[in-house]
Formats: C-alpha cells, sequence, structure tokens
C-alpha cells in the first residue's frame, strides 16, 4: 500500500471524450495503478462517452489496452473492473445522448452501489467544453444526489485569454458550484512541484533564506526537446505562453513565492498561492518589449538526429509566426520578493528535456580570501528539478584539498529514487484519487485562474499587436541569444543543466 491511504468512497468516473489522446494516454494507466494500490472502492465504475460507435465490451477492451502499454502488472486489479465499465455513443451536443448517459448511471447505481457520486472527467478540446456542460446540466446530472456528489473535472487550456476565461468560469457557474469544479494542471501533481512546500516549510534551515535578503535572483526553466509532433494546429492556436507560462508556470512561480499558510487545507494553500500571484508586478506596454522574448524553433539536430523546423510540421503554416519558446522577467512586488527578478524560459526542442528551478543566492558580504583562491567560485544556488531526474541540488563552496588554498564549487545532491524506496505515483493518479475524495488542494480555482490570465494578458495583447517579433533559434539549442538580454547586466547567462 502506498503511504497516501486515502480510500474513496463508492463513485463513477464518466469520461467525456472517452476515446482521446489523453484518455487512453493518462487517465486509464492511472486507474490501473490506483486498482493495483487497492485505492478503488469496490463499488467503483467507468463510463465512456463518445461520438465514436462502440460496444461496452469493445470500450472495456480499449481501457484494458491502454493500461497494459503501461502497466502491465495492474490488468489483473482492473480486470474486476470489466463488467462496470460502460460506454454510451453519442456527439455532445446531443441531450438525448446525455439522457442515455443518465440511464446508464441510473442502472450503475442500482446495480453497484454508488449512491449516485460521480466524477465527470472532460477529456475532450475546449471548443467542447460549454456543450458538455450544458448536456450534463440539462440531464440534472450537474446536482449533488442525497448522500452523494456530482463533481467536473476540466482540463487546460481554461480560456484562450482573460476575457475567454471570465466567459467560460460565469458559465460553469451557471451549471455547477464552485465546490464542484476541479480544474487540472498535471504539474500540480508531480512530486518534485509538491515539494516545493515540503522543502520550505517542514525545514527550519531553508525557510529563513527564502527571501530578498538572501536570494539575488530565481531561475525556471521549463525545456522540452521534442518539438509540437503532431498537435500542430493545437500549437498555431495556443503558442508556448498559453501552452505552458500561463498554468505550468505560474503555478511554479506560485508555490515558489506564497508565504506559509496557517494550515494545509485547499482554500488556505490556494489562498497563499493568489495572493503571491496578485503582486506580480503587472508589465506595461514598454515593459513587455523589454522583458519578453519570443522565439520559433528552426531546423536542426537533437541528439545528433536532424529534425525539422516547427514552419515545417504538419499542421502548421509556411509562415506562421506562432512562438514555441517564450522568456521574461518579472517582479514580485511584496515585502518577501521585492527586487528579486524571476526570470522563466519555456520552450520546445531545446537541448534537452529538463524542467527545473535554480535559486541564485547573494554573494557573500565580505570574502577575507585572496582573489585567486576563489576565482572560478559561483554565488550559492539551491537547484529543484522538475523533470526527468527528480531531486535537489545544493552548490556552495569547498576547499580544494592540498596544500595550498584554493575554493571550487560543488553540490550536495539529493535524487528521490535513490532517497526514497516508495515508488512516487504518477501525476494523474494522484489527481484522480483527490478528485474522488474531494480534496482540491492541488486543483486550480476561479480566482487563481484570473490572476495568471491578468498577468499574460498584457503579453498576448503585445503579441496581438505585433509588438514582440517570433525570433528563429536552430533546434537542438537553448533558444534565441536575445534571451539573454532579459537577465540583469550582473548576471549574465543562463543556467544550462
Amino acid at each position: 500500500m502506498t503511504p497516501d491511504a486515502r480510500l474513496p468512497p463508492g463513485a463513477v468516473l464518466i469520461v467525456l471524450g472517452a476515446t482521446g489522446d489523453l484518455a487512453h494516454r493518462k487517465l486509464y494507466p492511472a486507474l490501473g495503478c490506483l486498482a493495483a494500490r487497492d485505492q478503488l472502492p469496490s463499488s467503483f465504475s467507468v463510463v465512456g462517452i463518445a461520438r465514436t460507435e462502440m460496444s461496452d465490451a469493445d470500450f472495456a477492451h480499449e481501457v484494458m489496452e491502454s493500461i497494459a502499454k503501461v502497466h502491465p502488472d495492474a490488468i489483473a486489479a482492473v480486470n474486476a473492473l470489466s463488467p462496470t465499465i460502460k460506454y454510451v455513443t453519442g456527439e455532445f451536443d446531443d441531450a438525448n445522448a446525455f439522457k442515455r448517459l443518465a440511464s446508464v448511471l441510473d442502472a450503475l447505481d442500482h446495480d453497484h452501489g454508488a449512491n449516485g457520486s460521480r466524477v465527470f472527467y472532460l477529456s475532450t478540446i475546449p471548443q467542447l467544453f460549454e456543450a458538455a456542460i450544458g448536456g450534463l446540466s440539462g440531464a440534472g446530472l450537474n446536482v449533488d444526489p442525497e448522500g452523494g456528489f456530482s463533481r467536473i473535472v476540466i482540463e487546460k487550456p481554461f480560456g484562450h485569454d482573460l476575457a475567454s476565461a471570465r466567459e467560460l468560469n460565469d458559465f460553469v457557474h451557471t451549471h455547477f458550484e464552485e465546490r464542484q469544479i476541479f480544474r487540472i494542471d498535471h504539474y500540480l501533481g508531480k512530486e518534485t512541484v509538491q515539494n516545493v512546500l515540503a522543502l520550505r516549510f517542514a525545514n527550519a534551515i531553508f525557510e529563513p533564506v527564502w527571501n530578498r535578503q538572501y536570494i539575488d535572483h530565481v531561475q525556471i526553466t521549463v525545456a522540452e526537446s521534442i518539438g509540437v509532433e503532431h498537435r500542430g494546429t493545437f500549437y498555431e492556436q495556443a503558442g508556448a505562453l498559453r501552452d505552458i507560462v500561463q498554468n505550468h508556470a505560474m503555478q511554479v512561480i506560485s508555490l515558489m513565492a506564497m508565504e506559509p499558510p496557517a494550515s494545509f487545507d485547499a482554500n488556505a494553500v490556494r489562498d497563499e498561492k493568489v495572493k503571491a500571484l496578485r503582486s506580480v508586478e503587472r508589465m506595461s506596454q514598454i515593459d513587455v518589449g523589454i522583458a519578453v522574448v519570443r522565439g520559433q524553433y528552426g531546423s536542426g539536430a537533437v541528439d545528433g538526429v536532424p529534425v525539422p523546423g516547427y514552419r515545417e510540421e504538419e499542421g502548421v503554416s509556411p509562415t506562421s509566426e506562432t512562438e514555441t519558446f517564450v522568456a521574461m522577467r518579472m517582479m514580485i512586488d511584496n515585502w518577501r520578493w521585492a527586487g528579486v527578478p524571476f526570470y522563466l524560459r519555456a520552450g520546445k526542442r531545446l537541448a534537452k528535456r529538463v524542467t527545473e528551478v535554480t535559486m541564485r543566492f547573494k554573494p557573500v558580504p565580505h570574502l577575507p580570501l585572496p582573489t585567486s583562491a576563489v576565482d572560478s567560485v559561483e554565488p550559492n544556488a539551491m537547484i529543484l528539478r522538475i523533470q526527468p531526474d527528480e531531486g535537489i541540488r545544493l552548490e556552495f563552496g569547498a576547499k580544494v584539498p592540498g596544500t595550498g588554498f584554493m575554493v571550487r564549487t560543488v553540490g550536495l545532491d539529493f535524487a528521490y529514487r535513490e532517497g526514497f524506496t516508495e515508488q512516487a505515483p504518477e501525476a494523474y493518479e494522484r489527481l484522480l484519487l483527490d478528485v474522488l475524495v474531494g480534496d482540491a488542494t492541488l486543483f486550480i480555482r476561479e480566482d487563481e485562474v484570473d490572476v495568471a490570465w491578468q498577468i499574460v494578458q498584457p503579453i498576448v495583447d503585445a503579441v496581438g499587436r505585433g509588438g514582440i517579433p517570433s525570433r528563429t533559434y536552430a533546434s537542438g539549442t537553448w533558444g534565441p541569444t536575445a534571451a539573454d538580454a532579459i537577465l540583469d547586466a550582473h548576471f549574465d547567462s543562463w543556467r544550462n543543466p
């Protein structure tokens, strides 16, 4: 049994968009893991709804195949679910499809005792969110049953800009209450992202120096070596700004910058995250031109393999100006962080796949050593590695062995795979369990979505005006060299892992 011994009550998981890529790659394997860990109740069912014609048996077979590809050891545990895996064929704008869904759910409640508790997972494109939500509401599936619950999980992107995010929030709230809504960002399910909270608030040695008195600046890198793959059409509409910065990056920044919550419950944690994001300075038109760099990958080589440029990808316009890379400097205007720059860069087709946060500390106020002894020593740094090699690295100066006195930067490393025997759950596994037990701590609240868009909206507007040109960078590099210009003059390079 995993250290997380929570067992949810009986419920039905309804996957809207059940035949899609997300469901097969993430949701069904996550369910398989939960079943193998005995963290699904005996009265648990899965219902898929999509437009593809399919029988219950065919759908159950697809679910099992998806689980077997990732977790073949979980098949035996999931086999017990097979009789309760059902499928409904229908379009999301068809009221009759939701009536059929309601009938299937009523039958499952009667036969398997789930008390009417349901989790509706929108595993579909954002353009279908409103139709799906309206269909659920029209069939009366948005109402908490007596003794049970009705919850809805909404995937990112939540809106295309600030106005559309607010419109979507208003629409969802006409059908579901905020306590029923779970806006998911899988980054918050990653163990190392959550460990920011443990590192800060469970250790007396770190929190006292986690402020402007000791920290010079913070760098956040979210790098992928892959391109847009087969998502060119989607990326043309989103770009790196909407795909990574507005959600993933803002979540990491809020956890790094937040104040200690009064308790570790959903509202207390999210209150502090929102306060931190509200303190991020909004950029003026002039600020955007100085503090933001956009880029688009051209052809090049990754790991020695030639790869095409973004404009040569399937579904991408040959004249596209969509960014696949963003670098920016942000300032947080509050007591803890005033004057400390937060540097962010995120992109595709970069030199390697890595996500990490680097806190660079200020130099010592007085160095009573000869310059020749410390010529190559960098200021102290703490690096939080989020992926792929999850862990923490602390860099500090140490004397080089020998008769002379030389100081060199060395590293003290902690790796999750070596420090714990427990296997870390995959992000969706943790988040699905949280939804089933009703824990919203790692999900995004309405005001959090709104304030994140407020930060990004001036950049979106500047891009729309053509005010931030997209610069070409070769695949397999760390992005356009112009990204160096946003760094302060006294620190002229990014940390390249």
